[in-house]
């Protein structure tokens, strides 16, 4: 369990606040607009209305005694960095920053912020690559250009076994489960597995070679 100040209570910040309460983290939210506060509480450990540029009412909310700060200011730039900024300044140890442009992800790094999530540029990405083939089922990027895919098993690889396929020397990817009537297997993946029909697999490689794999 982690303590985690999240500020900013727009569409993106109220769901991430219900996504830490699913996952049972302690969170506290701040936001100066008094019925998103209202409308959070069921999902959160406290709440405070106030202005997060102000340095003496930051300050009061004890920063340096959370494990993670989220910034989600979406609608105003300018305070969303003063508030970045000053989290730093009062000794945060993790600060989390919404950016929606590059240039914006670079003033946020050089002010504070040890992390950047772009929610609208990820999604995009993610959408396009998804439903840019009828084999993707889902998409997860991993960084350095690395991502995991759910795929279909191809017709053509249907009662044949990991070891037969060779994929990891052929194409440099790797099987990491398989996925049958919506849930994931819970054995080992090794060379004798065989691939049923009308499942997908949990794929992990580089963009480059997952596309050159299944022809995407």
């Amino acid at each position: 369990m982690k303590t985690i100040l999240l500020i900013g209570l727009g569409r993106f910040g109220r769901h991430i606040a219900i996504k830490l309460h699913e996952l049972n983290h302690q969170v506290m939210v701040v936001d100066q607009n008094e019925d998103r506060v209202n409308a959070i509480l069921p999902y959160v450990t406290n709440a405070q209305i106030g202005d997060s540029t102000n340095e003496e009412f930051l300050a009061s909310l004890g920063v340096c005694n959370f494990d993670v700060c989220i910034v989600a200011i979406g609608d105003n730039f300018q305070s969303s960095l003063e508030t970045t900024s000053l989290l730093k300044e009062l000794g945060a140890v993790k600060v989390v920053a919404r950016a929606t442009r590059d240039i914006q992800a670079k003033f946020l790094l050089r002010n504070g912020a040890d992390d950047v999530v772009y929610p609208e540029k990820q999604m995009a990405i993610q959408t396009a690559i998804r439903y840019s083939s009828d084999n993707i089922s889902d998409y997860i990027d991993l960084g350095d250009n690395h991502a995991m895919f759910e795929i279909g098993v191809p017709k053509s690889w249907v009662g044949k076994t990991i070891g037969q396929l060779d994929v990891r020397k052929r194409y440099h990817v790797s099987i990491m489960a398989i996925k049958q009537n919506g849930k994931f297997s819970m054995t080992v993946i090794t060379p004798e597995t065989c691939l049923p029909a009308n499942c997908t697999m949990l794929i992990l490689g580089t963009h480059k070679d997952i596309q050159k794999c299944f022809h995407i």
